[in-house]
């Protein structure tokens, strides 16, 4: 086969992410690309064997990877409720092999998981043509680490290890590869690395050895120059790659990194990694609250470091006076959120792109500042370097959005080398304005001079209020007001010629053409190539490229999809009035279906 979907799905206390993550990070190995998918619940843990705590893991894995599979090829189930909630949701193809633990089957667990007969395969509705291969992973289990002197409760946990173990046999996958990978996954806890280690070999023996009525299933040769340049690959969840994109644009800017957060799903795991790269001259603090962690990052910059705070849609709008005031001061500021869904505590752990509109507009005033999108988990390091480079080249603050699938989820990331990204110039101060400096004087584009404390001559005085256009002093002069409105606007608008161009894919002759923004572009991608159609992805979100207008007047059909009811088809209708735009849109916490966006796209007018 090309491609094909795993998985994996139980209790939240079964690793079903820790199983995921090993057997990606073992498909990346052999060459293949990837896309995943962890699917949690938001209950930190829910009731054991209930429908309420099932945790999933989808991978799809093999060439020219987009998107992590509409549905699964092979699914394995860790008990009755997981098989339940795969069913009820679809997630499997009709002609998929569906590996369950009928050791969790009791008459026990099927009352958990809310079962009103004694045979699951028939209440749930399951055809015929999907294969059930019923393996009692338990029993396993207990057998192989019967001798190892563990208790039940820590041989139970090893159950996910015999169920990887099968998995690399199903795809013939090698085992020294997945051992070397579990010892550097266990190296700070040596103690679980022999069980885990004999667990996952029985489990690929048993698939051997068993004969099990399934065939083996190998995916095409992955090493295609055409796919992958040459390089170091790795895979890389999108909140890991943000976190590094900091780093390397405050290296190459040459300023320490400040990061200022409080802790909110689904964006810590940002936090969790800068505060572990103190080697790399990174200061993270965890402060008291959302607001706090916008006010010390602006006290950051003000001293004249790459300022940034983490959150995702909660803690934006806490933020969003301190955002005014990094607009009013003109200060680089990086606010990066991980959107989730909403609105309030909403949805923590599943993912919407509902957060747009408050990121453009949701500030009070006239605020204008830089929004961004990034689009895949490997493109969150790129978009987090641009996000620093336009914040300390044109002193504003810039909004980047990722969501939750692409900050939990992975994809093959190509390692760059820190000489070849671009070059950031941080804005600095002539020395000529020495002993006569005002936070109101700027350079031939608008962009205000960043002096900060420390530089002899250029002490000052920087404000929230309104300033004099001409002194930096406080004025509250009518005239002067909407002076410096249009200044601060026309600063942002003039950023439109530092973005590149808006690209379009797929068959650009076609007449019809798909725009999405943010972290739909593989799943249109995949829509475009099964509808023969264009696609335009944005990134560059406030300003939007210049040639957006040409792009769009080319085509007779435009279908703009989104994760919510229609921020970005409104925001574009708001700016091309003249320009008809369809939308389709989907608001349920999950990525788009391909298959759903095809359909919508087949139908006529």
């Amino acid at each position: 086969m090309k491609n094909i979907v795993v998985r994996f799905c139980g209790d939240s206390g079964d690793g079903m992410q820790l199983t995921g993550n090993l057997f990606s990070s073992l498909s990346a190995i052999l060459g293949h690309e990837i896309s995943t998918l962890p699917d949690f619940p938001a209950e930190i843990r829910a009731p054991q064997g209930t429908i309420g705590g099932v945790s999933g893991f989808q991978v799809q894995l093999g060439a020219r990877v987009y998107t992590p599979g509409d549905k699964a090829d092979v699914i394995v189930a860790m008990n009755a409720a997981a098989l339940k909630v795969s069913a009820m949701n679809k997630h499997y193809h009709d002609h998929a092999i569906v590996i369950v633990d009928t050791d969790s089957l009791t008459d026990k667990d099927l009352e958990k998981a809310q079962y009103k007969t004694d045979n699951p395969f028939t209440e749930l509705g399951i055809p015929e043509s999907v294969q059930i291969v019923p393996v009692a992973l338990t029993t396993l289990t207990k057998e192989a680490l019967k001798d190892s002197g563990m208790d039940n409760k820590a041989i139970l946990k090893c159950r996910n290890m015999f169920a990887l173990g099968l998995i690399c046999w199903l795809f013939d996958e090698p085992m020294d590869e997945a051992i070397h990978l579990l010892e550097e996954k266990f190296r700070k806890k040596p103690a679980l690395i022999e069980p885990n280690t004999k667990v996952m070999v029985d489990g690929y023996n048993y698939g051997q050895n068993m004969a099990l009525s399934i065939h083996q299933i190998r995916l095409e040769n992955p090493e295609s120059p055409e796919i992958q340049e040459h390089g170091t690959y790795t895979s890389i969840a999108g909140n890991k790659a943000t976190a590094w994109g900091l780093i390397a644009a405050a290296e190459k800017a040459g300023k320490r990194l400040f990061l200022g957060s409080y802790p909110i799903t689904p964006a810590t795991d940002i936090l969790h990694e800068l505060a572990g790269r103190k080697d790399q001259n990174v200061m993270a603090i965890q402060v008291e609250d959302e607001i706090a962690g916008a006010c010390t990052a602006i006290g950051a910059a003000f001293a004249g470091d790459l300022a940034c705070t983490t959150t995702s849609g909660p803690g934006l709008s806490l933020k969003s006076e301190a955002i005014g005031l990094a607009v009013m001061a003109e200060l680089p500021l990086v606010i990066v959120d991980v959107q989730r869904g909403g609105p309030s505590t909403g949805l923590p752990t599943k993912t919407e792109q509902t957060d747009l509109m408050q990121a453009i507009y949701g500030r009070n005033g006239e605020c204008p500042a830089v929004v961004l999108a990034a689009s895949t988990s490997a493109n969150c390091f790129d978009f987090a370097y641009e996000a620093c480079r336009l914040a300390l080249e044109n002193m504003t603050p810039v909004i980047l959005l990722t969501d939750t699938y692409l900050a939990n989820g992975t994809s093959i990331w190509r390692v760059p080398k820190l000489a070849k990204l671009p070059a950031i110039h941080p804005q600095g101060v002539p020395e000529e304005l020495k002993g006569h400096f005002n936070p109101a004087l700027r350079d031939e584009r608008g962009v205000r001079y960043w002096a900060f404390p420390g530089m002899e001559g250029f002490e000052h005085r920087n404000i929230g209020l309104e300033r004099d256009a001409q002194l930096g002093t406080i004025s509250t002069n009518p005239a002067n007001h909407e002076k410096m409105v249009r200044i601060r606007e026309a600063k942002i608008n003039r950023i439109a010629e530092q973005i590149p161009d808006l690209k379009v894919q797929g068959n650009a002759s076609s007449d019809t053409l798909l725009v999405g923004w943010g972290s739909t572009e593989g799943h249109l991608h995949a829509a475009a190539n099964e509808l023969n159609c264009a696609l335009a992805q944005f990134n560059y979100i406030h300003p939007l490229p210049k040639n957006t207008r040409e792009v769009l007047s080319q085509y007779k059909r435009i279908i703009v999809c989104e994760l919510n009811t229609g921020q970005f088809v409104n925001y574009l209708r708001a700016q091309f009035p003249d320009i008809t735009m369809e939308q389709y849109n989907e608001i349920m916490g999950q990525p788009f279906a391909v298959e759903r966006i095809v359909n919508y796209g087949s139908k006529s007018i």
